[in-house]
Parts: C-alpha cells; structure tokens; sequence
C-alpha cells in the first residue's frame, strides 16, 4: 500500500489507545476491545460510535499488518517534507539551515507537486516511470450464525467488483494480439522534461505511462484489461470469530496495473446473537435460573453446552443470585486456546404463588429473623 495523506494527519496508534512500541499482541488486543464497544449493533444510531468503529478499523488496517506498519512508521518519523531541512548549503544530514536532502527526497517531493515521476538529480540516467501499481482493497461483510462464528466455516461470499477481463486474462488487447511497446517512450512509459538544473519525467500521453500501446483493444474491457463483474470468493472462516472482526484474504482484491499485484479482500464478520449463550472472548457464557429452595439449600444441575453434552453442576447452599461458576475448556475452541464456560445463578421470583406457596413463604418469613438490610444501618 502506498503512503497515504491521512497517515501524516492522523496518530493510528492514539486512535488505538496503544504506544507506537506495541507489541503486535496488544495491537490486537486494543482493536478487539474497541470493535466490540464501537461496533454498529451495539450503538444503534449512534453516528459518532460508526465514525469512531470506521477509524479503529482504518488504524488496524494499517498497523495490524506487519509490512504495512513499517512502512507507517517510516513515513510518519520522515514527516511530510519527507525529511527536507531549510535551504543552505551541505549534505545530506546537515543541521538547522543546511539543505540536508537526498536527490529521492528532493525528486519525490517535487514530482509529486508538479503530478511527474521525479528522475534521480540532474544527470543523464532513465527516468523512473510509473511502474506496477497494486489493486485497491476491497471491503466485504459476512452474517454468521453464533454457532458458525464459534465452530468457524468454510464459506463463499459473491462480489461484484473490478476483475481480471476473463477475455484478454488482464492484457486488454483483444485474443490472439498482445500489446506492442510504445514508439513514443520506448516503453518506458515516461518522457524527461529538462527544467535547467533539475530534470524531470512526466507520464508518456500515448501510453498514458504505461510502456506499451493496445493497436486492438480487446472488446470486453476496450483496453483496460479489467472488468466489472460478479465473481465467488472462498472464504475460510477461522473458529472464535468475533463480532466486528475483519478476515483478509490475500490476493482477493482488486486487480493491479501495469502488471502490479492484485489488492486484498477484508471480510468483515456480522455475528448474530444466540438465545441461550453470549461470548467474552474465548469464554463461553449462559444464565441459569434457579428457585429460592434450590439456591438457599443447594442442589444439582443441568447445564446445556454448545456441543449438545450437558455438564452436572454442584450448587452450594446460600448461593446468592449473580454468583459465576466455571467450567473448565468448555468455552470457545480456537489456535490460541480454548476458554470456560462461566455460568451465572440467577435466583427466579415467582409473579404468581399459589394458596400454598403463599403459606409457606409466609412461614419462612416469620421464621426468619436477621435481616439481610442490618449492615446498612436503617
């Protein structure tokens, strides 16, 4: 991915919360726990959690890779001027006041202004051209069940989105021809512009930079060599997604130019709810209600698990409503471990009692005489 603007205006690391010295881990880490706060279907409605979801998203994007985040923190250090000093005299690393450049710097700075590919100073050397440029990312989402997003999946997800032409296989010259090298700039794809001292190299306007010429553009894509079409992706869905998380698969993206690599395809996992367990990390969680007797004199239950085997839970007498069991490596399966699963007592008041159950709680109510309010002193 080449340097883009926003990555001198923004700091990925603060939108994270993380030192720029983080460990990828914790990257990691820090992202999850912001998807899972800021993610759209825990903030219905709420414009300013989407536009702060968007920026953790576009910060991990970046920093989350390990290329991408080299290249990051080398453009921010080198700064906007690209490490260029005042004007003086000297060489490269001078002090305040020198001209501290290199000829790239200097090059890349000025082509950029002036939309030219810079040459390497003021001598007689090739100019450097366009060259391969790597397609653009796609986005794409993906709606899970719960169960799919724990056991993960192997899935296809259909795009519409530019492609290789399938007729020309991305060459854009029509089956049966193949592109020919521009006579304009001798399929450099660029042509030098001398501007006295400096020397400068614009896109070739027959090629359009390019180095080669389409004489019979292929019909399908008329030259281009891409097309927008529908097109299946497999997608290997890892088990223990989480909700919010995005999935890339390499090479999936857009197609490149000038023979460049293809772009990245980031799937974005939409997990809905499950009506009997929830997800904290890697930790299953349930509520299990019980009755009074069962919580005041102990018992023992049933417990349903994600994989269809209940386990037997011992509940002690005087268990108070909100307590949390675990139960070891009955959580969430996945490369880093497996987690628990953490059942929380909640004890069930009955809206209704009959002639009876009203007589005995009655009965229990006079013969209970500490009251559990005596600590706070009213």
């Amino acid at each position: 991915m080449a340097p883009q603007r926003e990555w001198f205006e923004k700091d990925y690391y603060k939108i994270l919360g993380v030192a720029d010295s983080a460990t990828p881990k914790e990257i990691t880490k820090a992202y999850r726990k912001l998807a899972r706060e800021l993610h759209p279907d825990a903030n219905p409605d709420n414009p300013a959690a989407e536009e702060r979801f968007k920026d953790v998203s576009a910060a991990y994007d970046v920093v989350g890779d390990d290329e991408r985040r080299v290249e990051y923190d080398e453009v921010r250090r080198a700064g906007p001027m690209g490490g260029l000093g005042g004007f003086g005299t000297g060489g490269r690393g001078g002090g305040p006041g020198d001209f501290a450049y290199s000829s790239t710097d200097i090059n890349d700075l000025l082509g950029g202004l002036f939309n030219r590919g810079g040459r390497r100073g003021g001598g007689g050397g090739p100019g450097r051209g366009p060259g391969p440029q790597r397609g653009d990312d796609l986005e794409a989402e993906i709606h899970l069940s719960f169960l799919d997003a724990v056991r993960g999946m192997e899935t296809a997800i259909n795009l519409v989105s530019e492609a290789a032409c399938s007729n020309c296989h991305g060459s854009g010259a029509k089956p049966g021809t193949a592109p020919s090298t521009c006579m304009n700039c001798g399929g450099r794809g660029v042509i030098d512009d001398n501007q006295g001292f400096f020397s400068f190299s614009a896109p070739c306007q027959v090629c359009g930079g390019r180095g080669t010429v389409v004489s019979e553009p292929c019909p399908i894509c008329h030259g281009s060599g891409a097309e927008r079409r529908p097109r299946q992706v497999k997608v290997r869905i890892p088990a223990g997604v989480n909700a919010g998380q995005r999935i890339r698969i390499k090479g999936r993206g857009g197609p490149g130019r000038n023979g460049g690599p293809p772009g990245d395809l980031y799937v974005t996992a939409q997990v809905t709810m499950d009506l009997i367990f929830g997800r904290d990390g890697r930790n299953l969680t349930i509520t299990v209600p019980v009755t009074f007797p069962e919580a005041a004199l102990g018992t023992k239950l049933k417990v349903p698990t994600l994989d269809g085997s209940p386990v037997t839970l011992k509940l002690p007498g005087g268990t108070n409503s909100g307590r949390v069991f675990r139960v070891k490596g009955r959580g969430v399966e996945t490369k880093k471990g497996t987690g628990d699963l953490l059942v929380t007592i909640e004890v069930a008041v009955p809206t209704k009692l009959t002639a009876d159950e009203r007589k005995a709680v009655e009965a229990l109510a006079e013969a209970s005489k500490e009251s559990p309010r005596a600590h706070l002193g009213v």
